[in-house]
């Protein structure tokens, strides 16, 4: 059976120039390439390239997954937005790392399965497009992309059980579309998320007002409104609006976390495993529920039934004799699943005696049908 590899880089920052996407062809013959985006999938063979040497050259975003149960994202931004030191907090083992090629600083987020199950249908495209999102908010001074890697890594037993949690980024309990997806595309546990997100406070509540804004710009020196103005008509800086962003939060820290007691993560992972056992449970219970609703539904339908079949029994038992004058073996069972039912109503009103002395005959009637009776003792009908 043919293996799935799909490899996806994806360019942010700077368009790739002529000589940049002929550099790229030269890797692969059979990828797609544009100005901002590196596909391929494989079924065979292998890529030759190297994913970290394309993403300190060219690419701002790369997404890989394979059929075997591999799945890796990388990101860069520049290091003027993202200090490595801050990087280095959260990225510190082998599903989340971190390095700086030239005035970059590149995360490399991956997962094993660690089932070692192989997945099949797979298709990665659309996914690195649901994810990129996820590198404008980082720039912006959202950390929580680095504090589920840093969750990825004590998933995977790679961060010793005393060892204190990053700081806790606000927002962990209402994570948006593209956090969302990062979380799934590396499997992060949801149980592991929500054990974090107990001790993040609420995300702050959108984007600050145009008059905030308005506010903050009145305030500041006219030689960085200068700088603002130049960069804004050179495009000298496409992460503009992001800095900007980040320089108000940072001005504003009433719109930061509230800084809470570190936990370890032996401690998170032991509130994972008590919500997942709450969760559990809960499940069992709603399906212990649903049980006894089908179980009453399908005995009050059974009492429906008896009470129809109670208006005329003696038509009932004549079917019953007409079914067994076929002498065909569904009509047989056709025959015996009714006197189950007349067993059944006979018994539910204190008939029993009626019934079995009815039975009795019909046994003796067609005693010379082996096939008939085989059914009939099946059934529990003997007398």
């Amino acid at each position: 059976m043919s293996e799935y590899q799909y490899y996806e880089f994806t360019a942010v920052d700077r368009p790739l120039t002529g000589r940049d996407q002929a550099d790229l062809r030269s890797l692969s013959t059979r990828a797609d390439i544009t100005a901002t985006s590196f596909v391929n999938t494989y079924e065979w063979g292998n890529f030759k390239g190297d994913p970290r040497t394309l993403m300190e050259r060219y690419f701002d975003a790369h997404l890989y997954l394979a059929n075997w149960g591999t799945h890796q994202l990388m990101l860069r931004l520049p290091k003027h937005l993202l200090d490595p030191v801050t990087v280095a907090q959260y990225c510190q083992s082998g599903s989340a790392s971190a390095w700086t090629a030239g005035k970059h600083v590149i995360i490399d987020l991956h997962d094993e399965d660690e089932d070692g199950v192989d997945e099949w249908d797979l298709d990665g495209h659309g996914l690195l497009t649901s994810i990129i999102p996820v590198r404008a908010s980082l720039a912006a001074g959202d950390l929580r992309l680095l504090y589920l890697a840093w969750l990825r890594c004590i998933q995977s037993e790679e961060i010793a059980d005393d060892e204190a949690e990053p700081p806790v980024p606000a927002g962990l309990g209402t994570l948006d579309e593209s956090l969302t997806a990062v979380a799934e595309f590396l499997r992060v546990d949801s149980d592991l998320i929500a054990a974090a997100a107990a001790g993040s406070s609420p995300v702050a509540s959108g984007e600050p007002t145009a008059a905030k804004l308005r506010t903050w710009v009145v305030g500041l020196p006219a030689r960085d409104k200068d700088a603002i103005l130049t960069d804004l008509i050179t495009g000298g800086d496409s992460h503009l609006r992001s800095r900007l962003l980040r320089r108000y939060r940072d001005a504003h820290p009433t719109d930061a976390s509230t800084p809470t007691a570190a936990r370890t993560a032996g401690q998170l992972l032991a509130t994972a495993a008590e919500l997942r056992a709450e969760r559990d449970r809960q499940d069992a219970e709603q399906r212990e529920r649903e049980r006894v609703r089908r179980e009453r539904s399908a005995a009050a339908a059974r009492q429906r039934h008896l009470d129809t079949l109670a208006v005329d029994q003696p038509a009932a038992w004549q079917r019953v004799d007409e079914l067994i004058a076929t002498k065909k073996p569904r009509e047989y069972d056709t025959a015996v699943q009714l006197l189950i039912e007349l067993r059944d109503l006979a018994e539910r009103d204190g008939d029993s005696g009626l019934f079995q002395q009815r039975l009795a005959d019909l046994r003796a009637a067609h005693a010379r049908k082996p096939s008939l009776l085989e059914r009939l003792n099946l059934a529990g009908l003997d007398t």
